[in-house]
């Protein structure tokens, strides 16, 4: 333990090196009475500690343009991982307490005019490829005024759109997991066991109306794009319906459902809990000499290559410090070859409590599990219990430390998670701006 707090401390050391490279500084230009620097993009969920809770980007009636704005983002972090594996076979390798691979982010974002923004992330670090590569962009249109001055203001007040090769928008968990470097959104280290995350090319179409929400979708239904195939890959398709509403001072509460249903994929399956290319936030567990899960260590994904329809619902509680948010999600299909469905149920439940002036500081618990029926037949589950506190030592730096446990139940003699667990602790240091 006393290793861990040495290195820790030392990650803090580089991560406030670094913060010092990312001080504001003084613009003289003034437009409309303010610096470039301090002027927010319209309708952005901010990549700093004031982005935390939010889901959707905010949807702002009143936007400004006197010319492109760049905004020049990123993210970089770091872990100092202990964790210890086993399972029945007695066959994983050791692992020490050390640093893993640090991670980075590059995010552009651009007011290309009223109302019209673009977003593109590139991974310049990441555990799963050792060379920069692009995770994704879209173009959010929130106003028409490229058309006419004033084109449909009436309706576009209510409506957004979004088209690119992005990140879908099925569900609330992946507004709240770690996107490779970007760690200040999630107030633990690891993500869900059913991690709901991937990009592909379509079209999103959103209406807001005050707390109400809805959002149509359709994707090409390809993680990797390509014109080859022979109807290989059907489109995918999601929609998302919630209520969000600040109902008092000091209580929030938002519920959401969304669906997901992608048809046959015949040459890699359906990307939805496979789509995150960076790799899990735990390095190396339950792995052996053959890879075992490899980057995805830690993850439960059932693609089903047939068909799949997922179902997710999400509750979100704040009441002054106190924060709850739930998952309730299913998934069925089929592989190729099957001709009964398949299912995978996931739970989880999040309760933290922020504290201080600004809210800080923060501890909380969440537990999670998935259960769901093999290839093989066999009835599986997996258990996994965190326990985690932060420290926003700017509206920039998070400073967290979590305790994990996962227990692999069921599993069939011979497979690598038969009578699996890894448990330990980790300490992040993560720098968003």
């Amino acid at each position: 333990m006393k290793n861990s707090i040495k290195y820790f401390g030392f990650a803090l050391m580089m991560a406030a090196g670094f913060q010092a490279h990312a001080q504001e500084v003084e613009v003289d230009v003034e437009v409309k009475e303010q610096s470039i620097w301090d002027r927010d993009l319209p309708n952005f969920r901010e990549p700093d500690q004031r982005g935390i809770n939010e889901f959707e980007a905010p949807k702002d009636k009143i936007t400004y343009f006197d010319g492109v704005q760049v905004r020049v983002g990123g993210a970089s972090t770091i872990q100092f991982q202990d964790l210890d594996h086993e399972n029945a076979a007695g066959n994983l390798p050791e692992l020490e307490g050390n640093f893993n691979l640090a991670t980075a982010n590059l995010d552009l974002d651009v007011l290309l005019y009223d109302g019209v923004r673009m977003h593109l992330r590139t991974y310049l670090s990441s555990q799963h490829h050792t060379e920069a590569y692009v995770k994704g962009g879209y173009i959010q249109i929130d106003e028409l005024n490229f058309i006419s001055e004033g084109f449909a203001s009436g309706l576009m007040n209510h409506l957004r759109f979004k088209i690119g090769h992005m990140e879908n928008n099925y569900g609330d968990a992946h507004f709240r997991r770690t996107d490779n470097a970007m760690a200040l959104y999630n107030p633990f280290v690891g993500n869900y066991l059913m991690d709901s995350f991937t990009t592909e090319v379509g079209a999103e179409v959103y209406m807001f109306n005050g707390p109400w929400l809805g959002m149509l979708g359709f994707t090409n239904g390809k993680l990797n794009q390509s014109t080859s195939g022979d109807g290989e890959t059907d489109p995918s398709f999601l929609a998302k319906v919630g209520y969000d509403n600040q109902l008092s001072e000091d209580l929030r509460f938002r519920l959401t459902g969304s669906l997901f249903h992608s048809g046959h994929n015949y040459s890699r399956g359906n990307y939805l809990y496979t789509g995150d290319r960076a790799g899990s936030r735990y390095y190396n567990v339950m792995t052996n000499a053959d890879g075992g899960d490899g980057f995805r260590a830690g993850r439960i994904a059932p693609s089903f290559k047939n068909e799949m329809t997922s179902f997710m619902i999400n509750p979100f509680i704040k009441f002054g410090g106190l924060e709850f948010f739930g998952i309730y999600e299913t998934t069925s299909g089929k592989d190729i070859g099957e001709s009964d469905t398949r299912n995978y149920t996931q739970l989880s439940g999040e309760l933290i409590y922020r504290f201080g002036v600004q809210e800080d500081f923060y501890f909380g618990g969440r537990y999670n599990t998935v259960n769901g029926e093999m290839a093989t037949g066999e009835d599986i589950s997996v258990n996994r219990f965190q326990l985690g506190a932060g420290w926003f030592m700017t509206k920039n730096i998070l400073a967290k430390l979590e305790y994990v446990n996962q227990e692999y139940n069921d599993y069939p003699t011979g497979d690598i998670h038969a009578g699996g667990q890894f448990n330990g602790i980790t300490l992040e240091a993560a720098i968003s701006f």
